[in-house]
Order: structure tokens, then sequence, then C-alpha cells
């Protein structure tokens, strides 16, 4: 049995048996290129082009609606279970075979996806949120996930290596990304998030790569998010070309304490809202708690998975972490002495703390320029 196999396999297993204990008979699942992480768990599809509707069927089986007809014979081809057919009205003929399940027990998610007609229309009233249902199963990892995690967590480190080499004094940024993207390419891993930055104090978060030069004193954030098998891991780390001024390095001693205070919350039982407090606190105690607002900073980490973004890292959040859970925190966010800096490692909870999947050093990296 392969990997690929082994995760599909123990997917719908523990699908199966959250449906019984719902008394669902059948979940109705969207999704889109960048919101596929539900369809994924319960479907094991990922469109790339336009949306799709999955009707899963608890014994595994099920109908998949989609926009392409292109992505519709690709994934046909890809699942001979599933009935795959594209439709030219997607959300009207969903919205049909809808009304076709009165007799049975369904449910719709995921919330952040589902389509307008289907979730607030006529029939939605009638259906149940499966939203919940599915987010309990998939924050907590099975062994064949985590070792997925583990294995883009490993390229990760890998592609951070490519990104260091290829920073240097005159290179455009997309160039940097370029490097990471065909070295991804080579080790069969065609999907990568990735956000950089580039320069000084004028910066102040990280954006799609551009058409800016690197030069002498910069300092160059990344973060790169790769997939193996549909589970991302994420790494962010900050490197200088040339040597790093004293500024720099007392503004990213901050992010490294600030870091090993957040990793050092992550455990069962302890909440995200805890772990974002933990990094806070240490900016606030350097006199620097204005940057971590909103106006500087998004999140002070995010899940990982099935989808780069998972439950936030916010200090008013009260998920409760279990073991199985993956994550990465990353206090990112702007200092007003030298710029924006990045820092952030991928764990895994476990039983009596957690362990972190990351093996790049939390260093200021010094690239010659």
């Amino acid at each position: 049995m392969t990997q690929s196999s082994a995760i599909r396999d123990e997917r719908q297993q523990r699908l199966a048996a959250a449906m019984a204990a719902e008394g669902l008979d059948v979940l109705v699942v969207a999704g889109n290129p960048w919101r596929s992480d539900y369809l994924r768990f319960t479907a094991d599809v990922t469109p790339m082009e336009g949306s799709a509707v999955a009707f899963v069927e608890r014994d595994g089986t099920g109908r998949v609606l989609m926009e392409s007809a292109v992505e519709a014979a690709r994934i046909a081809a890809e699942h001979p279970r599933l009935t795959v057919s594209a439709s030219a009205q997607l959300f009207a003929d969903a919205e049909s075979l809808v009304s076709d399940l009165s007799a049975r027990k369904a449910a719709l998610a995921p919330s952040a996806a589902m389509p307008y007609r289907l979730a607030i229309g006529p029939l939605g009233p009638t259906l149940k949120s499966g939203t919940a249902l599915l987010d309990r199963i998939m924050l907590r990892k099975s062994p064949a996930e985590v070792a997925a995690v583990r294995r883009a967590a490993a390229l990760a480190d890998d592609g951070y290596a490519i990104f260091r080499a290829a920073s240097r004094a005159g290179r455009r940024e997309y160039e940097l990304v370029a490097d990471v993207e065909a070295y991804y390419r080579s080790r069969g891993c065609p999907e990568n998030f990735q956000i950089l930055g580039s320069g000084g104090i004028e910066v102040r978060g990280m954006h799609p790569p551009g058409e800016r030069r690197l030069a002498r004193g910069d300092l160059v954030t990344t973060e790169l998010t790769p997939c193996v098998d549909g589970y991302y891991a994420q790494i962010c780390r900050t490197l200088v070309l040339g040597e790093p001024s004293a500024a720099q390095q007392r503004a990213f001693a901050v992010f490294r304490e600030a870091l090993e205070a957040g990793v050092a919350a992550v455990r069962p039982g302890a909440t995200s809202g805890d772990i974002a407090r933990a990094e806070n606190e240490v900016f606030r105690r350097h006199g620097l708690g204005d940057y971590v607002t909103s106006e500087y900073t998004r999140v002070r980490g995010h899940g990982v998975g099935l989808y780069v973004d998972g439950a936030h890292l916010l200090e008013d959040m009260t998920l409760v972490l279990e073991p199985g859970m993956t994550l990465i925190v990353h206090p990112n966010t702007y200092h007003p002495e030298v710029g924006y800096i990045v820092l952030g490692d991928t764990l895994l909870v476990t039983d009596s703390g957690c362990e972190v999947l990351c093996a790049t050093a939390r260093e200021l990296f010094a690239e010659p320029a």
C-alpha cells in the first residue's frame, strides 16, 4: 500500500465513523482551487480550475460535479469509485441533487466555501452544517497524515537552503522563487505556497515575488510551504545580504525569544490563544507591544495540514490543542528599527508537549553580498 492510499483509507474510516456518530448518510462538500482541504479529506479531490461540489456517501463512494470539463475528466480517471461529471450550471445542478436528498440525512460543509445558493437558499435551512464535524477530525492527524507533514517539513528545510543560495545582490525577487520552484518540481513537489520580502525599514510585510533587485544590507524574508500528498508544512526565516548590523541582530533576538516562548506553550490542553499570548508578551516586555496588533501583523501562527492557513493563533482564539494537531508558530511582524522579520517552525502536538518538525537553525543568516 502506498503512502497516498494509506492516507485515503485512514481518512475514509474516520469519516465513516464520524458520519455514523452524527447519523449522517451523505456529506455535501464544496471547494475550489484556493480552498480544497475539505474536498481533499472527504473525496480526495483537488480542483485545479473552477469550483466543485461532492456528494460523499458514508461508504466512501460519491458523486462530484465540476465546473471544468477538463478537470472532470482528470478526476474521473484518478478516482474510479467516484461518479464525476462536468456542469455548466454547477450550483443549480447541485441544488437539484440536494433536493433529491430530502429523505436522507445530509450535511453541508464547509461554511467558508459553500456557495450562497446552497447554504442560504431555500434548501439550506433543511440541512445540517457539517463544518464542525469535519474540523474535529481534520485537525487531529493520523499517523499517515503526520508522516506526510514530516516529509513536507523536510522539503521546507531543503527549499530554504536553496533560497539562501539563490539570495545574492542584484538578483530579482522572482528569480529566488524560480530557483526554489525548480528544485521542488525536481523532487516531485509541484505545489508550494511562497511569499517573500526584501529591503529595510520601509518593508512592512511579505508579498508575491516582484521585480525588485536585492541589495547589500537587505533583510530577505520568506515563508515556504511545500505540499506532500496534499499536506503542507511551512518554514519562515530571515537572512541578511552582507554582515548583519547590530540593530538587525538585536531585533532578531527578540523574534527568536518570541518563537521559543510560543513553542514552549504548545502542549495538549493549551489553547491557540495561549500560544499567541506567550509570543506577544515577549514583544511587550521589549517595548514592542504596538507591533503585535492587527495594524502590523495578521496572526501569530496557524494550523497546517490539508490547508496552509487553518485555525489561527490569536490571543482571543480558544481552540484546545490535542495530540496529533500540526501547526506553525511564527511571531512575524514589523520591527521599527530594521523592518519586517519572520521566523517560524512547523510543530506536531504530542502527548507531553510538541515536536519541532523543521530542522533549519533559528538564526539570522548572513549571505555574501
